[in-house]
């Protein structure tokens, strides 16, 4: 396998944007185009499975309409070289950086990452992540994703929001969305992981018949995590925008998904919740 990543560039890309990661609200994130190699990352599109091609995990209600796959050994090598290149020593040395976080650890089971699609009404909506890796014991940290649709237009949809919120009574609320990310290709988006870091694309595509928004996933992890970011473990917590109408079955469901599974998929073979 040829390398994915030029360490280098790597290391000059966290130098040039480490200020503005660890400065920005509300959370610390950032994106960076022509983030990787073109031709890399094109072949990566080339090999994407299609929906109806492959053994994609399905999640298909009213939080949520995506597909998934985590199992790396069963991905075209285009992808799975990719994927292997972001648990790597260069690229781990890249985040702690960019991010000033020391420790971090790659997931080897890629747990409810890998790749990630989204077909036409589609939608993600605006949640915090689980906050602990069961089979590893650790902490999760931060969120990577790189995009890989070409030709994308904005009015396609599809922006990663980010969004401030606080937690009010034992409950999750959101404020307003801070950040928006078209999710073009070639695009990394970097951000920390924690009670308060807010994150979807809560609007259903709206792309062309046949098209989907598709993308890289990879978290990692640390040991420990600071004293005020700790709290016992639990599942992907959905939350309701200011503006989302008031719905009883979707707050049933969204109680009932906030308590969901915290297995991991590395028995079962499905991306865990």
């Amino acid at each position: 396998m040829s390398a994915v990543f030029d360490e280098n560039r790597l290391l000059e890309l966290a130098g040039k944007h480490k200020e503005a990661y660890q400065s920005a609200a509300p959370f610390p994130h950032i994106y960076i185009d022509d983030f990787m190699d073109p031709e890399i990352l094109s072949k990566a599109v080339d090999a994407f499975p299609k929906p109806e091609d492959f053994d994609f995990y399905k999640y298909d209600n009213p939080l949520e309409k995506k597909l998934a796959f985590d199992q790396v050994s069963k991905l075209p090598a285009p992808i799975a070289d990719i994927l292997i290149a972001l648990n790597s020593a260069a690229f781990l040395r890249f985040l702690e950086e960019i991010t000033g976080i020391d420790g971090l650890i790659p997931d080897p089971y890629y747990r409810g990452g890998g790749i990630h699609q989204i077909p036409k009404g589609g939608k993600l909506d605006v949640h915090i992540d689980f906050n602990q890796h069961q089979k590893l014991k650790l902490q999760r940290r931060l969120n990577v994703l790189i995009y890989l649709n070409k030709d994308w237009k904005p009015e396609y949809g599809g922006n990663f929001e980010i969004w401030k919120g606080h937690k009010k009574d034992g409950q999750h609320v959101l404020e307003s969305c801070a950040t928006k990310i078209l999710p073009y290709f070639n695009r990394l988006a970097l951000f920390n992981t924690s009670e308060k870091s807010y994150h979807g694309h809560p609007d259903a595509l709206t792309c062309p018949d046949g098209w989907t928004r598709k993308s890289i996933a990879t978290y990692f992890y640390t040991v420990d995590r600071p004293a005020d970011e700790l709290t016992e473990a639990h599942s992907t917590t959905f939350i309701k925008r200011p503006e989302d109408p008031v719905d009883a079955a979707v707050e049933k469901m969204r109680s009932k998904r906030n308590e969901g599974r915290l297995s991991s998929n590395i028995r079962s073979g499905v991306v865990a919740d």
